[in-house]
């Protein structure tokens, strides 16, 4: 009808609950809407095809929320073809989880597009000593008490998958835990670096690098070798394909750096491969490194020590790994460094699409930069309350997506 105005309606069950919300490019804020308008209902108009587009593109809790509008949005929403739209939509930008060190991981999640906290409840896990991996919305915890206790999770939906126990040295000195998901297809990939010193030997240590394949359900040990004054950690990371870990010196060769970084192709499988010849040197002199996969390029989050002094902390910088050259991307600025503490090992980072989180061990405050935009800046303050001085506090990032599943099948 000419020079009338569509308003389209929100409909819910309960009539008394009906919002109405109008658009019109022209108007101000607090404007009287067109008193000759046509109320429309967006249920009636949208074919369940459409709507089903439209609803995959919303912020997860938005989707959560949109179960609670009527019969129709719940259907559509908990359906297997909306399940696959959301296969197909861009990642997410990712959470943070926060937890601090206690007897059950209580935590908070950190959602940087509505700048909210959730209180999120792990499933599976007793304590929060565990090794932690992510990818593409799945999450691998695995005891570092027990490390033959492994599970995949998605911590939004709460289905959990137990993996079998994996090969190997059942009590190694160190553990480095890694995991790839294959977004189309949801299998995956986990891998654990073990490390442990050889008998009565101060400098050779034993290093493994055992497989999971969630298609076929099964562990491999890929390599065995011995290195000379290096040493695996707890950190690793796949990218492309490639498994990265940090190696540590521990004496018995000439060397200044106290870190460097070995790389190991997973798609060659081929115990043939020395991991000494693989050696990239890192930037600088660090006190520790962080490693992640950010869209498919590995960055490295380094704390850069003292000339004089390589155990002290003095700034946190940023690199990303091309070929095997590293470029400086950013470097924290000073106001920001203040209260991360001087030793070593002073904070835990993880990081994902475009963001990378920076958490200090003694305080819940998250710092956030974003490489797209070469910004930093502090996220909103976290709900979790110190309780005493020496309380320590850690956390890792998730894509949250609600489609994914640690039970394999194809999409």
């Amino acid at each position: 009808m000419a020079g009338e105005t569509t308003v389209w309606v929100r409909r819910y069950d309960n009539a008394s609950r009906r919002e109405t919300r109008e658009f019109d490019p022209n108007s101000e804020p607090g404007e009287e809407g067109d008193k000759d308008a046509i109320v429309v209902s967006i249920d009636e108009k949208l074919p369940d095809d459409l709507l089903r587009v439209v609803l995959a593109f919303l912020p997860v809790e938005s989707i959560a929320k949109a179960r609670c509008v009527s019969k129709r949005w719940h259907g559509i929403v908990i359906s297997k073809t909306f399940l696959w739209n959301l296969s197909h939509i861009p990642p997410q930008k990712p959470w943070y989880f926060m937890f601090t060190s206690s007897d059950e991981p209580i935590g908070y999640a950190y959602d940087p597009i509505l700048r909210k906290w959730y209180s999120i409840d792990l499933p599976f896990i007793g304590t929060s000593n565990w090794f932690i991996a992510s990818s593409c919305g799945m999450v691998c915890f695995m005891d570092n008490d027990n490390i033959s206790n492994l599970c995949v999770c998605n911590p939004i939906t709460k289905t959990c998958r137990k993996l079998k126990e994996p090969p190997g040295l059942k009590f190694p000195d160190y553990n480095a835990l890694a995991m790839s998901v294959n977004r189309e297809s949801q299998s995956y990939t986990v891998t654990i670096v073990k490390s442990k010193q050889v008998p009565d030997n101060f400098v050779q240590w034993d290093i493994s690098i055992h497989i999971y394949d969630s298609e076929k359900v099964e562990w491999m040990t890929s390599l065995t070798e011995v290195l000379t004054g290096w040493r695996s950690g707890d950190e690793s990371v796949i990218c492309n394909g490639v498994l990265y870990f940090l190696v540590y010196a521990t004496g018995g060769i000439q060397t200044e750096i106290r870190h460097a970084l070995i790389t190991y192709d997973l798609s060659n499988g081929s115990s043939q491969i020395r991991l000494s010849r693989s050696f990239i040197q890192v930037p600088c002199s660090l006190t520790c490194g962080r490693l992640m996969d950010m869209n498919g390029k590995l960055v490295m989050v380094g704390g850069i020590g003292k000339p004089d002094r390589t155990d002290i902390i003095k700034g946190i910088g940023i690199w990303i790994l091309n070929d095997r050259n590293w470029e400086e991307i950013g470097r924290m600025p000073h106001r920001f460094f203040q209260g991360f503490g001087e030793l070593d090992d002073v904070f835990a980072s993880r990081g994902g699409e475009d963001l990378i989180y920076i958490q200090s061990y003694g305080a819940p405050a998250l710092l956030i930069f974003d490489m797209s935009q070469r910004h930093w800046k502090w996220a909103q303050k976290c709900p979790v309350a110190k309780r005493f001085p020496l309380q320590l506090f850690s956390g890792f990032c998730f894509e949250p997506r609600l489609e994914m599943t640690p039970w394999f099948s194809s999409v």
